[in-house]
């Protein structure tokens, strides 16, 4: 399927300063590694990795409880497979597993030697802390990782479902101290999910120049699925979270998006991808699958260019 012809009215998608190559990559789509081991099996899972890596992506995201650490136990089996493992960038969270909870010193150490166990590697190119954990004073978090970082077995740190506000505080304090600084964010947004995005957290993002990992694009499917009411995703999380979506206003934007596919002869899912690739704070929209052929089918929104009255449209009908 084709996008529309490219024309001066196209609105071009613009890349953050924050989108550090050796960081994210430049590829404008990160792989989700949460059905890893969960809806996709170890055949699935290393043909979905394989395609990802054949259409020019990099950047894994998963977590140390994804199915348990089999997530990150699928994904350390395919970096063995690379002739170069700096070609893969992996990011993973560590906070909630129930070995290793929290982000105390210690459950940060042994959360990341549990992870690299798991990886099959000698280093994590992204950790992430999964949620704020206000019970335990920043600057042990930030010591450890640091040490961590000493050790070479961390690159960078990422936060994971924080707020604006926690996230100036934090960095605030590692800018002083010297101490690892955030340099992307991990968060939810789509058509059907701007706000806590938008208002809270893309103005800190914008002022510190860190670029954000989007999560949740379509909507956990409610934006992906060609027939009204039908979700994609058959695991019980992901219709719960549709499910949250569901109502006048989703039925709106998908009209509108319905709209705007039709134009461009591509189905929704490629528009409500486009979208949230062409916003300002977006360094990486994070996509997911259960199979190859779902992955390519979301790998088809690279090449659209939404119009700047196409973008118009959808910001006023999902504001």
């Amino acid at each position: 399927m084709e996008s529309s012809p490219a024309s001066k009215s196209e609105a071009t998608r613009e890349v953050p300063a924050s989108a550090d190559p050796d960081v994210m990559g430049s590829f404008p789509m990160a792989l989700d590694g949460s059905t890893f081991g969960w809806t996709a099996g170890v055949d699935e899972t290393a043909g979905i990795l394989a395609r990802f890596a054949d259409a020019g992506g990099r950047l894994v995201c998963t977590a140390d409880h994804y199915a348990g650490g089999r997530s990150e136990v699928m994904i350390g089996r395919w970096l063995g497979t690379l002739r170069d493992r700096s070609s893969a960038i992996v990011a993973t969270k560590i906070g909630r597993h129930p070995d290793s909870p929290g982000l105390s010193a210690r459950a940060i150490v042994r959360a990341t030697d549990a992870s690299l166990y798991r990886l099959a590697t000698d280093y994590i190119d992204i950790l992430s802390f999964d949620g704020e954990h206000p019970e335990t004073p920043i600057d042990e978090s930030l010591e450890a990782v640091d040490m961590l970082r000493r050790a070479g077995k961390v690159r960078h740190l990422s936060a994971s479902g924080y707020t604006g506000t926690r996230i100036a505080q934090v960095q605030g304090f590692a800018v002083s101290a010297a101490y690892p600084t955030f340099r992307t964010a991990i968060a939810e947004y789509s058509l059907l999910k701007r706000n806590p995005f938008e208002r809270d957290l893309a103005p800190t993002l914008r002022r510190l120049g860190i670029g954000a990992i989007a999560r949740f694009p379509l909507a956990n499917g409610l934006l992906a699925s060609e027939e009204r009411g039908r979700l994609i995703h058959t695991d019980r999380p992901a219709i719960e979270g549709a499910v949250d979506h569901v109502g006048r206003h989703s039925t709106r934007v998908r009209e509108a998006v319905r709209r705007v596919a039709e134009e461009h002869d591509v189905p929704l899912r490629c528009i409500a991808l486009a979208w949230v690739m062409c916003q300002r704070e977006v360094s990486a929209v994070m996509v997911r699958a259960c199979d190859v052929d779902q992955l390519a089918g979301q790998l088809e929104a690279l090449p659209v260019r939404l119009t700047r009255h196409q973008l118009s449209t959808l910001n006023r009908v999902s504001e």
